[in-house]
C-alpha cells in the first residue's frame, strides 16, 4: 500500500517552544533532504500561531519565501481524524509536543496506523519504554520506524556509548560518561516543560518499575570486570568538580540499545555509569537544598501544584516559564567526557582486569534548544538517506539502534554536535 506523500516530514507541534527552534532547522537544513530538496511542512492545533512561526523564522534565517512556501496543516491530538489526515502525508512526523505522557501517544498510535516514521524528543523513559512495549510489535508489521529521545536526550550519550566502542581497538566492556554544561554571562535556563515531565516522572517511578517488569528480559550479560557504582556525591579528578549520578533518561535509553545490538545483533553488550558535574561547594548547598524540596513536594498533589506553579523558585532560576532568550542560548554549551575501559584484541574479556582504556568527548552547543533541533533534524535526515542502514525491520527503537550503522556521527560532527578521541 504505497501511497504518495507530499512531505518528507512535517514537524508537530511546531509553535511549541521547542518546536519553533526545529522548524529553524529544518528550514537551515533543507538541501540535505533527498535529492538536495526536502520537502516540510508544520501542523498543530492553531494556524495562526503557525503562521507567527514560520513569520518568524523567515525572518531569523533571512528566508522570506518560507512564508509562501512552507504549508501549514491543522491537526490536534485529541482528534484522531486529524492526526491520520496529518500523517498520512509524510513519511516522517517530528512530534514536539511534550509532555509526553500527556500528548505523546496518539501521534505514535497514528503514525503506526498510518505507516508513517515517527522521531521525538522525549526525554522521559516512561514514556518512550511504554511505546516500546505498546507498539513495537505492530510497528515491526508496518515497517515503520518509531524513534524516541533523539534530542539532547539521548542521541549524545547513545551514540557517544556506540562512537566510543567503534573507535576502541579490542572488546569495550565499561563507559562512564561524565556530562558538563556551561552557561555563558548571559547565564542560562530551561522551559518549564521539561520541568513538568521531570516533576511527572519522579511522581512515577514507581510505574516505570512494574512496566519494566512486563518485558520478560533475561539479564543483560556482563562481560568484563563488573562496573563500579560511584556514590551520590562525589569528587571526580576527571572533572575536577563534584559529580553525581545523572538523573535524566539517558542510562535507560543507553541499556535498551545495548540489549538491541547483544541480542539483534549478537554484539557485545557495554556496561554504562551516568554522571553530571555539578561545580564547587556552594553549588552543592543550592543543589541538595532544591533537591529536598523538590523529592517532598513531588510525592503530594498540592506540593506537585506548587512546583508547576513557580519553576523558577524552586528551581533557583534554573527553569522558567519563558524559557532561555536568544543571548542565552548563544553563550551555552555542554560536554560529555566518556571514559571507557576493555581488553585489547589478543585478550579474554572474561579473564582478569580490563587492560585498555579510552576517552572520547562529546560536545555541542545549548543542549535545549540549539542540540535538541540539531540532534532531531539530522536523525530524520539520516532516516530519510540512508534507509538501507536501518535495522531490518520496523519497531520502536533507541538512537543508537536505529542509527549504529548510519553515518549520524559524521553528519552531527558537521554540524556542531562533535564527536572525537581525546
Amino acid at each position: 500500500m504505497h501511497i504518495y506523500r507530499p512531505y518528507h516530514i512535517i514537524i508537530f507541534g511546531a509553535s511549541g517552544f521547542t518546536g519553533q527552534f526545529v522548524v529553524e532547522e529544518v528550514a537551515r537544513t533543507a538541501s540535505e533532504g533527498p535529492k538536495g530538496n526536502l520537502k516540510w511542512a508544520v501542523a498543530g492545533r492553531n494556524r495562526t500561531k503557525l503562521e507567527k512561526v514560520v513569520e518568524q523564522a523567515a525572518g531569523a534565517l533571512s528566508k522570506p519565501e518560507l512564508k509562501s512556501e512552507v504549508d501549514i496543516l491543522v491537526a490536534d491530538v485529541s482528534d484522531p481524524d486529524s492526526l491520520a489526515v496529518m500523517c498520512k502525508q509524510a513519511v516522517i512526523v517530528l512530534s514536539c509536543v511534550g509532555p509526553y505522557r500527556f500528548f505523546g501517544e496518539p501521534v505514535v498510535k497514528s503514525c503506526v496506523e498510518n505507516g508513517t516514521h515517527c522521531i521525538d524528543i522525549s526525554g522521559e523513559p516512561q514514556f518512550l519504554e511504554r511505546m516500546q512495549l505498546n507498539y513495537h510489535d505492530q510497528a515491526a508489521e508496518k515497517g515503520v520506524y518509531i524513534v524516541g529521545s533523539c534530542g539532547f536526550d539521548s542521541i549524545p550519550a547513545d551514540m557517544g556509548v556506540i562512537y566510543t566502542r567503534d573507535q576502541f581497538k579490542g572488546t569495550l566492556t565499561s563507559i562512564e560518561s561524565f556530562l558538563t554544561a556551561s552557561a555563558g554571562t548571559e547565564g542560562g535556563c530551561i522551559h518549564d516543560g521539561t520541568w513538568q515531565s521531570a516533576i511527572y516522572g519522579l511522581a512515577d517511578s514507581n510505574k516505570l518499575r512494574s512496566l519494566r517488569k512486563k518485558f520478560g528480559h533475561k539479564p543483560l550479560p556482563v562481560v568484563g570486570a563488573k562496573i563500579k557504582r560511584r556514590g551520590t556525591l562525589f569528587y571526580s579528578n576527571e572533572l575536577q568538580q563534584y559529580a553525581i549520578p545523572f538523573m535524566g533518561s539517558d542510562p535507560s535509553v543507553v541499556k535498551r540499545t545495548q540489549r538491541y545490538l547483544n541480542e539483534e545483533l549478537t554484539e557485545s553488550p557495554v556496561q554504562y555509569g551516568a554522571y553530571v558535574g555539578v561545580g564547587g561547594i556552594s553549588n552543592i548547598f543550592k543543589l541538595v537544598f532544591a533537591g529536598l524540596m523538590f523529592f517532598f513536594l513531588v510525592k503530594f498533589s498540592f506540593g506537585r501544584n506548587l512546583l508547576i506553579k513557580f519553576p523558577e523558585f524552586f528551581s533557583f532560576g534554573f527553569f522558567s516559564k519563558e524559557g532561555p532568550t536568544r543571548k542565552q542560548m548563544e553563550g551555552s554549551s555542554f560536554r560529555f567526557i566518556f571514559l571507557g575501559e576493555g581488553y585489547t584484541e589478543g585478550s579474554e574479556p572474561n579473564e582478569g582486569k580490563p587492560n585498555s582504556k579510552i576517552r572520547t568527548l562529546v560536545k555541542g552547543p545549548e543542549p535545549g534548544y540549539v542540540a535538541t533541533p540539531i540532534a532531531m533534524v539530522q536523525a530524520a535526515l539520516t532516516m530519510l538517506n540512508e534507509s538501507d542502514s536501518l535495522p531490518k525491520t520496523g519497531g520502536v527503537y533507541t538512537p543508537g539502534a536505529t542509527f549504529a550503522k548510519t553515518t549520524i556521527v559524521d553528519r552531527l560532527n558537521k554540524h556542531g554536535i562533535q564527536f572525537s578521541v581525546l
